[in-house]
């Protein structure tokens, strides 16, 4: 019997937006209504852990932690794969206090057998776990943003801890500082991607590595409703609920798209995708083998 996908989540009992460090966040609108807020992110967070059940998953909660409000998206925790774990260094030091309890959540998670392995990034080397570090199993590699929280010089210790391959994806827009709100690899093999959110160069790269009948571009309503940023299990697609549009193009390839109010957590730049980490993760997990790709290499 095959293990049920385990993913882990933090409580949003301190959850707040009270700073900005992206284009997205907004205290002022925050603060006019704490309670209604803190309220509406309580019954998303329980509408997310609920669609992450009944898509077939398990669900480990941490706690979370007064003074760090960005704990609930453990996205950007570590990159996973393959029962290890690399935790992340993060740029803004307004989350940088996070650094410290995540690495004690994945050493208790070692503790368990769930992890044999668990790294961190070297002093200095900026890198925002599965935010800008998203497995692809169709193609056996690693998508890796950088250039606004995650810098490049990460893309290297990826790859030596791993020993996987690691695609570079430069990101251009402060709107879209992380991978994973403008990139979703789908079990199919398809990509929706976010366009405007890349450099040139990277835009090339993607083109390269993925036929252009498996690439669904978003639009510019798409990413401002988060709906990029999403969890797909299996052929189940949980975001942000996204437009019509979007919707229906999902649908039409055979995936079931499970829309949730995530409002709340939009107002700090986060959807589906942020709250989220899948901590069995490898590079066979019982997902589609097709391969409608090239290699790096052979794009090369």
């Amino acid at each position: 019997m095959t293990a049920k996908p385990l993913f882990l989540l933090t409580d949003p009992a301190h959850y707040e937006v009270s700073y900005v460090i992206n284009p997205w966040m907004t205290p002022g609108e925050w603060a006019q209504n704490r309670a209604r807020h803190s309220g509406a992110a309580r019954q998303a967070f329980v509408a997310l852990k609920r669609a992450i059940e009944a898509a077939g998953a398990d669900v480990r909660v941490m706690e979370g932690v007064a003074g760090l409000p960005d704990l609930v998206f453990p996205a950007n925790a570590a990159i996973v794969l393959d029962r290890r774990a690399l935790v992340a260094r993060f740029s803004c030091v307004e989350r940088q206090g996070e650094e410290s309890v995540f690495l004690q959540e994945f050493e208790q998670l070692q503790n368990e057998g769930i992890f044999t392995e668990v790294g961190t990034f070297p002093e200095g080397v900026f890198q925002e776990g599965a935010g800008d570090c998203i497995w692809d199993k169709t193609r056996g590699q690693f998508w890796a943003g950088f250039g606004q929280r995650s810098v490049r010089a990460s893309l290297d210790v990826i790859k030596d801890f791993f020993r996987a391959p690691v695609v570079p994806l430069e990101l251009i827009s402060p709107r879209f500082y992380h991978l994973d709100v403008c990139f979703l690899p789908l079990t199919g093999g398809e990509i929706v991607y976010y366009p405007p959110a890349f450099s040139d160069a990277a835009q090339e790269t993607i083109r390269a590595l993925v036929p252009a009948d498996y690439l669904i571009e978003a639009s510019d309503a798409d990413a401002a409703a988060f709906s990029v940023n999403a969890v797909n299990i299996g052929r189940t697609i949980i975001m942000a609920r996204p437009p019509e549009r979007l919707k229906r193009l999902l649908e039409a390839r055979g995936y079931q798209v499970s829309g949730i109010d995530l409002a709340p957590f939009m107002m700090s730049g986060g959807g589906a995708y942020c709250m989220t980490l899948r901590l069995d993760r490898s590079r066979d997990d019982g997902t589609s083998s097709a391969r409608p790709c090239r290699t790096a290499a052979e794009a090369s």
